[in-house]
């Protein structure tokens, strides 16, 4: 069970220490253009495995992923001062059809789980170069909401006090400020969540509702401005994305994947509960919302959808 992570900045070393503290992975190898930071967090990392799960991390090349089932795509370019956000996008885009072209030359039955963000965006773009060198985008998949619900799960369970692995609710739609918490269909162990909340008496009220969607939705936010970037989070995603497919466990996690149609937008990547599993996504599963998160859903569908138009028609 290989697994290569593009990328050695914050969010793949972090990933990378999941993966191998979740025994995920029998191998990973962390590839960089800057070859000392992925040699000095491979052997940082490796010092931890006495510690945890026997795991071989090193530094490599793509020629390291020829046995390799899952690549992460942690890679990408920041921001300068003066760079628009279309141009950002057009040097990501060629660093990711960089990525997937030395990937798929050694080993083209991959699947790719792509972080960088925006991560929607990014990975419709993965999406559209991968179809050149034949990968379905099956084996594409976004990060997506994946945080964004574990952070909806983990205000939850803290407000009613129960475990929050326990705590069933989805952040669909993009990865950003449009994304869309379900909360007509919250439930706690097979419980509505408006049964729990009234059988043990907890007190839930608009304001409170209102907290959770902030510090759901702007969590990100408030950690860059606290400390300058998040990566514990999403690497736990990773590192449960890379267990899940690794095992086929078959396990309901809202990825970004692309869509032919989302309440009437036509060809677009957001998020939205998916079955995933050793091939990769297995599909979108059905999910009841009532009309205000239907309107939610398909706003945050056509954001996306102008973002990925903008860059198309340049």
């Amino acid at each position: 069970m290989k697994v290569g992570i593009i990328g050695s900045g914050m969010v793949g070393a972090t990933a990378a220490y999941a993966i191998m503290m979740r025994k995920a992975a029998s191998d990973i190898v962390l590839i960089d253009a800057n070859e000392k930071r992925a040699i000095a967090e491979a052997q940082d990392i490796m010092h931890a495995v006495p510690f945890a799960a026997a795991t071989d991390i090193y530094a490599g090349s793509y020629e390291d992923l020829k046995d390799a089932k899952i690549v992460v795509i942690a890679a990408g370019a920041s921001q300068k001062p003066g760079e628009t956000r279309l141009m950002l996008m057009e040097k990501n885009a060629s660093i990711m059809r960089d990525i997937i072209s030395h990937t798929a030359e050694v080993n083209p039955n991959i699947i790719f789980l792509v972080a960088t963000n925006p991560v929607d965006i990014i990975t419709h773009i993965c999406v559209d170069i991968a179809k050149e060198f034949g990968i379905p985008s099956t084996r594409i998949i976004g990060s997506g909401t994946t945080l964004d619900t574990a952070r909806f799960r983990t205000l939850l369970g803290t407000h009613i006090g129960v475990d929050s692995q326990h705590v069933h609710a989805y952040v669909i739609g993009e990865h950003g400020d449009s994304e869309v918490l379900c909360w007509s269909n919250v439930d706690i162990g097979g419980v509505s969540f408006e049964d729990f909340t009234e059988f043990r008496k907890i007190l839930f009220n608009d304001e409170i509702k209102q907290q959770i969607d902030d510090g759901v939705r702007n969590a990100a936010y408030k950690i860059i401005e606290g400390k300058g970037s998040t990566y514990y989070g999403i690497g736990a995603a990773i590192a449960k994305l890379v267990d899940v497919i690794n095992r086929d466990n078959r396990a309901v996690l809202t990825v970004s994947t692309f869509k032919e149609d989302v309440e009437g937008i036509k060809n677009v990547t957001l998020s939205l509960p998916h079955l995933i599993g050793g091939e990769g996504d297995l599909g979108v599963l059905p999910i009841r919302l009532n009309v205000k998160e239907k309107s939610l859903l398909k706003s945050s569908a056509q954001i996306i959808r102008e973002k990925i138009d903008e860059y198309e028609k340049k």
